[in-house]
């Protein structure tokens, strides 16, 4: 393994760097501080059923001398969101929408933090490197796939009786936001995310109700995704595979898909299709008429021996998740997929690559890992983070090795 640059111990935290106007995620770190935070508790991050419906109340976010009013903020997370609610620990993880609340303050129309209506602010629940959500949204990106842009930021919260270091969150960008906009240039298509039975397209699991619009609500038309259910159960998968084919090619980007699956698989990332369903969104993009995967929600990633991680062979997929395991079955598609295998770890997820970008990153932010304090940290100590950056090392090695032993077989 490469020597890691060193790092001096006790450093302090670093000066604010000023962030980059336009709807862009910084690459250095800024700082958000919230204030005016009293109506939001720990009382209301739960409800006594497993669901909730998320409380917004009013913020002021400031940055660089810059100030935001009456900014929308909520508690955000699932199964994360119930872990922190019932540890000591009060880092959680936030959601801003910088209009939530312009009818009630007209003059916050549209307003916008550096081009982004909307931020997630994750607390890394569960990843003592802090680098997974991080890195493997850009790994999905370089690979040429949708995903979010994401960035670090160094977060104080004032619930009014002080600002108090919440700690290093990574910040990602939202998809029915920016992202759609940005990365496909028209967000006119549908944008749905998947939650539940039906975000596995089993046979017989399609739902409506579970296929969350992001947008275009009012039309209420589900055709495309039940389209895509329809084909990818079809029994001409058996009795004509070439007819087969060619109706899934002509409403879903199968090979988007194929892409993504090198890399999650490559990578390991149990927290999504495959293993759970849910943490992806389908888009509808209107320039080809083809629904296209985006992961989301990438803490999971980058771990090792994990109970859901697929092996790279994915020999143990069946037919619940039918997206993997009725097109991998084609030869023509598992051929993709090898290619794309290969692809990833020679351009992308190799060891030198890999190595920079681990060095770079783990020197960034190490400062701020160190400087978390107790009550608002998940990481046990300094030493448990060093551990942590050193084993994304060794997972770059040992899923290169993985990926090399399922091609030569």
């Amino acid at each position: 393994m490469p020597e890691r640059p060193e790092m001096v111990e006790g450093a302090e935290m670093p000066e604010r760097p000023e962030m980059v106007e336009g709807a862009e995620m910084p690459d250095q770190l800024p700082v958000t501080q919230g204030t005016d935070l009293a109506g939001v508790g720990q009382d209301q991050v739960m409800t006594e059923t497993s669901d909730y419906e998320p409380i917004w109340v009013t913020s002021t976010i400031a940055f660089e001398g810059d100030v935001w009013e009456n900014v929308g903020i909520r508690f955000k997370g699932n199964s994360s969101l119930k872990s922190v609610a019932s540890t000591d620990v009060d880092k959680f993880s936030f959601k801003l929408d910088f209009d939530e609340f312009e009818d009630d303050y007209p003059e916050i129309e549209n307003q916008r933090f550096y081009g982004f209506k909307q931020l997630n602010l994750n607390n890394n629940f569960g990843d003592s490197s802090l680098l997974h959500e991080k890195v493997a949204a850009d790994l999905f990106r370089d690979f040429g796939l949708v995903s979010a842009n994401t960035s670090f930021c160094a977060v104080y919260v004032d619930y009014g009786e002080g600002s108090q270091y919440f700690g290093l969150y990574t910040i990602v960008e939202e998809v029915d936001d920016t992202v759609i906009e940005n990365q496909f240039g028209d967000d006119d298509g549908n944008l749905y995310k998947p939650d539940g039975n039906a975000a596995s397209f089993a046979q017989g699991s399609f739902d409506e109700s579970q296929m969350e619009k992001k947008n275009n609500e009012d039309e209420a038309d589900y055709s495309d995704v039940e389209a895509l259910y329809t084909i990818i159960n079809s029994d001409l998968r058996t009795t004509d595979v070439e007819g087969w084919k060619d109706s899934l090619e002509e409403v879903f980007n199968v090979d988007g898909f194929l892409k993504w699956l090198a890399v999650n698989t490559t990578i390991q990332n149990w927290d999504t299709y495959g293993t759970m369903t849910h943490n992806y969104y389908l888009y509808n993009d209107p320039a080809t008429g083809l629904l296209n995967w985006i992961p989301w929600d990438n803490n999971e990633a980058l771990t090792t021996g994990k109970k859901g991680d697929l092996s790279i062979g994915l020999t143990e997929v069946n037919d619940n998740w039918p997206l993997i395991s009725y097109i991998i079955e084609i030869p023509e598609y598992e051929a993709i997929y090898k290619g794309h295998l290969a692809q990833f770890v020679e351009e992308v997820f190799n060891e030198t690559t890999m190595t920079d970008t681990y060095d770079d990153l783990s020197a960034l932010i190490q400062p701020y890992a160190y400087a978390e304090e107790e009550g608002y940290t998940f990481i046990k100590s300094d030493d448990a983070f060093d551990k942590a950056i050193e084993g994304l090392y060794t997972h770059v090695i040992e899923r290169n090795a993985a990926v090399e032993a399922y091609l030569a077989q």
